[in-house]
């Protein structure tokens, strides 16, 4: 992938982060005064945050946590997406191209939520994730029950 493809794609991301934050997606303006609003050092100007929604360029990587942390998405996701193209890291499966769309569209709780589960030992996400399976194989159930009522 090209550099100004990289750029294009992160662009994208990020007016999706915006959008789902409740921030303009096509203001500079507005997104430069969010940013600063967050962003202990120097802030940036319109001109900078105009480059970052037009896929001009891509923000250094403290901007880039800053920013990720105020629209509240992973910072890799923003920078990067899915890795859907390269697939994963050796040892690692592939991304599922549809990451970056699911996590652009999750609430803030959601986010939240994933972040949490993400804070937990092995042992505890493996319990999570069996409760979470009883609770689809309980609806499965009631749902199967109801359709042959």
């Amino acid at each position: 992938m090209n550099i100004s493809q990289e750029r294009k794609e992160f662009a994208e991301r990020l007016q999706s982060a915006l959008r789902q934050a409740r921030q303009p997606a096509d203001s500079p303006t507005a997104l430069a005064r969010g940013f600063n609003s967050h962003f202990p050092g120097r802030a940036i100007t319109v001109h900078a945050a105009r480059k970052w929604l037009m896929a001009e360029s891509i923000p250094t990587q403290d901007k880039l946590r800053s920013l990720a942390q105020w629209l509240q998405v992973p910072a890799e996701w923003l920078r990067f997406g899915g890795l859907a193209t390269g697939g994963g890291k050796e040892g690692q499966a592939p991304v599922d191209k549809t990451l970056g769309a699911m996590l652009a569209a999750m609430s803030r709780e959601d986010l939240k939520l994933v972040e949490a589960l993400h804070a937990l030992e092995a042992d505890e996400r493996r319990l999570v994730r069996e409760l979470i399976q009883l609770f689809f194989r309980t609806q499965e159930r009631a749902l199967q029950e109801a359709a042959s009522a």
